[in-house]
């Protein structure tokens, strides 16, 4: 009966998050993937062309930043990141304007900074931003702000990674829906790379310590983020109410089997 209502929920989600990682933004040569990019556009603007309030919360900066650079691989001091992720971003979000604006539609940037919910006058001026926006029927698209948030960088103490911010953001917003995608498909019994016999869990209802466990740890090259990360984020976003769904950002058209309610990736059920 429960699972039914959750799926009911998926369907019936009006206010959605979607995280989006630098493996997923980028090839290999670190470069931005344009095709896959210009799809997940137009999934998004259709999801907003269902009367569906969209919020886009991006990693990448740095990635972009080394790629447009044309730097063999991103540099090692902290300036020197900071540099690439200024340069990141603005390339980032000109081609995000563009386009969106193709499909008619609106993008407003959010760059935030953890003492900006930390911070009660500051955290209720995000949230009134978001709400203003999406009563407005702009896309926020929110990324951390990495030229001044060093911690990310150096230390993984801020946010830590985009996949916390986009469960924080989650729960600022009041979401319904919080999906990340990525280069892991879901979460697993076992690592699929050292066991090819390895089934992926498509539910979970609680957070356990096994859970935990089964997450692992690195991220891959490009980005911050691995499944202990969106771990870290499904235990923000389902104590607030969020449903989560991590699955592969291959084909980005693959919101829309979420939104029907389809078996895709890793369901993390939301505390009733």
């Amino acid at each position: 009966m429960i699972m039914q209502k959750i799926l009911k929920e998926l369907q019936d989600s009006h206010r959605i998050v979607i995280k989006v990682g630098t493996s997923t933004l980028t090839y290999d040569t670190g470069k931005l993937n344009l095709n896959r990019i210009e799809c997940l556009v137009r999934v998004l603007a259709d999801l907003r062309n269902q009367g569906k309030q969209v919020v886009l919360v991006t990693s990448g900066a740095i990635g972009v930043g080394v790629g447009k650079l044309g730097l063999r691989e991103r540099p090692d001091t902290i300036p020197g990141k900071q540099a690439a992720a200024a340069i990141g971003q603005c390339q980032l979000m000109h081609l995000y304007d563009k386009l969106f604006s193709e499909y008619g539609q609106t993008v407003a940037q959010i760059l935030l900074t953890k003492d900006v919910v930390e911070n009660d006058h500051r955290k209720d001026n995000a949230v009134n931003t978001f709400n203003t926006l999406l009563e407005y029927g702009v896309v926020p698209i929110v990324n951390e702000n990495d030229t001044i948030a060093i911690e990310e960088i150096e230390y993984a103490d801020n946010f830590g990674d985009n996949d916390t911010l986009s469960a924080v953001v989650a729960e600022l917003i009041k979401a319904d829906l919080l999906v990340i995608l990525s280069d892991i498909d879901g979460l697993y019994n076992e690592d699929p790379k050292k066991n090819p016999e390895a089934k992926i869990i498509h539910v979970v209802e609680e957070i356990t310590d096994t859970i935990k466990e089964l997450a692992g740890g690195a991220g891959s090259s490009r980005g911050t983020g691995g499944m202990a990360t969106k771990i870290t984020a499904a235990e923000i976003a389902c104590s607030a109410g969020v449903n989560m769904v991590i699955t592969s950002g291959e084909d980005p058209r693959i919101l829309y089997d979420i939104i029907q309610a389809k078996q895709v990736g890793t369901l993390f059920m939301r505390k009733r």
